[in-house]
């Protein structure tokens, strides 16, 4: 063999081998794509708590009540008032049509869902939604939707079109959640996977097409576990949701499927405070309690809402002269703040829940209560949510039944709280010399001197806030 035969025979092996060589980079180059996407996707399915959401409140809007005409558009004209006042997430109840067969009242339940994918006419089009999203996402808020995931209206076309996605009695007709009285909606069967993949596509669409920001999810611990465990990647994957539980059940939050749960257990219990039935020390056993049955996540805290407000009673009847107190002491919790449609008029009414009832509006008296309330969480890092604000730390003053207080602090901010929780007169001594300084005293934002063994006196019901910032 001439040098000539070996030279070309050695350039065919150089040029076989770099071909390899080549072919092996762009194998481990496409494996590594391949890895670092299937990183992304877990890292999206584990979203954290959305960044706005830290410090955030939150605003329940019953659409039907909030105008004289109950529509879309004519709530865009509250958004200005409602920006001014601090609101940060406007969580919209349902906003599907509603299911005429077996109706209640004359218009219905709004969690008697007729449409997964519309919009109530008497509300607006998808159009008109969309672009309201849009103008709230422009002032710089954030929507979420009530979501009914338990049941549909009874003329929801999947009871014809599928009726295998529903609970049956023993002659196969659909039925009504068990033990409940909400005879107008029938139960899904949440064994029927494809109904389950109908949900969560419909889920998906709001989030997709309409640009939500997440859900708020009715009567949550009725559906099981491990549907949620299906939502949570489902959603996340098209955008970072924020996730709220009508529930108290651990595994929720603790599996990180939903980022807030309700405070029901803390609003009831301030009811009975306020009627003289419980105290301070039944805080105390909540505290404990709440603490062995979450790890991750937090609250949504209330004086009212939508079921409160109609089935139960005003925060003027339910509370009374307190009501002010247990707002305050609500918003300083750890925990979100939910404030009510009309709440900051003050409304002095229960809304009918099944017919038109608009809300009055007075003059907004208490909007710059509340406007000073979510302000001062802005500032205040130790008042912001969940492991982003400061873990209540109770203090020991009184005798342990009329007054409760607690300091919070985060990053050097700071606040203490004290709540006349009794309709008599409290003496209090502070003995506490990591307390002293000087701080800012909400509402009046007056300058507060706090001594170590200082004696303070509340008036009944009276609360003290103090803020470092």
């Amino acid at each position: 063999m001439n040098q000539s035969s070996y030279f070309w025979i050695g350039l065919g092996l150089t040029l076989v081998t770099l071909v390899f060589i080549w072919s092996c980079k762009d194998s481990k180059t496409t494996e590594s794509t391949d890895k670092d996407e299937t990183a992304k996707a877990v890292d999206i399915v584990k979203s954290t708590l959305p960044n706005w959401a830290k410090n955030a409140n939150i605003y329940e809007v019953n659409l039907r009540q909030f105008t004289p005409e109950g529509t879309i558009n004519a709530f865009e004209a509250h958004l200005p008032r409602l920006k001014e006042m601090g609101v940060d997430i406007l969580w919209f109840m349902p906003m599907h049509p509603i299911s005429k067969k077996n109706r209640k009242g004359t218009l219905g339940s709004y969690y008697a869902v007729q449409d997964y994918k519309a919009i109530n006419p008497n509300y607006g089009t998808l159009d008109e939604f969309k672009n309201l999203v849009k103008k709230i996402h422009s002032m710089g808020m954030y929507v979420l939707i009530d979501w009914v995931p338990n049941h549909t209206g009874f003329d929801n076309a999947w009871t014809v079109e599928h009726p295998d996605w529903y609970q049956k009695d023993a002659d196969g007709n659909i039925i009504h959640p068990k033990n409940t009285d909400w005879t107008d909606v029938a139960a899904l069967d949440y064994n029927n996977k494809e109904m389950r993949k109908a949900m969560i596509d419909a889920l998906e669409f709001w989030v997709r097409d309409m640009d939500i920001d997440g859900y708020r999810c009715d009567v949550a611990s009725m559906v099981p576990d491990d549907f949620w465990a299906e939502v949570a990647p489902a959603l996340h994957k098209i955008k970072n949701v924020f996730m709220l539980a009508e529930a108290e059940h651990g595994p929720h939050r603790n599996d990180e499927h939903f980022h807030m749960s309700y405070g029901w257990s803390f609003h009831h219990l301030m009811n009975s405070i306020a009627k003289g039935e419980k105290n301070v020390s039944d805080i105390n056993a909540y505290l404990k309690a709440d603490a062995e049955k979450f790890n991750k996540g937090f609250h949504m805290h209330f004086t009212s809402n939508h079921d409160e407000n109609s089935w139960n009673g005003t925060v003027f009847e339910r509370m009374g002269e307190a009501h002010k107190c247990f707002a305050v002491l609500a918003a300083t919790m750890d925990g979100m703040l939910l404030l009510y449609s009309g709440q900051e008029a003050p409304m002095k009414k229960r809304l009918a829940f099944f017919e038109k009832d608009q809300i009055d509006w007075n003059d907004y008296a208490y909007a710059d209560f509340y406007k000073k309330i979510f302000a001062l969480k802005k500032k205040n890092k130790a008042l912001w949510n969940g492991e982003f604000g400061g873990k209540l730390q109770q203090l020991k003053v009184g005798d342990g039944t009329n007054v409760f207080a607690f300091s919070r602090e985060k990053d050097g901010d700071k606040l203490i709280a004290f709540f006349n929780l009794s309709k008599t007169e409290q003496r209090i001594n502070i003995e506490n010399d990591a307390l002293a300084g000087s701080y800012n005293k909400l509402f009046s934002n007056q300058a507060f001197k706090l001594d170590k063994n200082m004696e303070l006196t509340l008036a009944p019901w009276e609360y003290v806030v103090l803020s470092n910032k």
